[in-house]
């Protein structure tokens, strides 16, 4: 039996839907599949670490 997804309403705006987009291009998947694809990246590094901001997000900020 497949896993039923839990949909939900995202909103965002035009330039990053088109970074996604293009992302997503490269990659052979839609849109949806590189947001679920990214946010279980980040899951992952938070679940190995522990740390609230993945690593590689928290440089960009600093």
């Amino acid at each position: 039996m497949r896993e039923k997804k839990k949909q939900i309403p995202l909103r965002l705006n035009s330039e990053l839907y088109a970074d996604l987009m293009n992302w997503a291009g490269n990659e052979f998947r839609s849109v949806n599949g590189q947001i679920e694809y990214l946010l279980n990246e980040c899951v992952k590094e938070h679940k190995k670490s522990g740390k609230t901001i993945p690593t590689s997000i928290k440089k960009k900020e600093d």
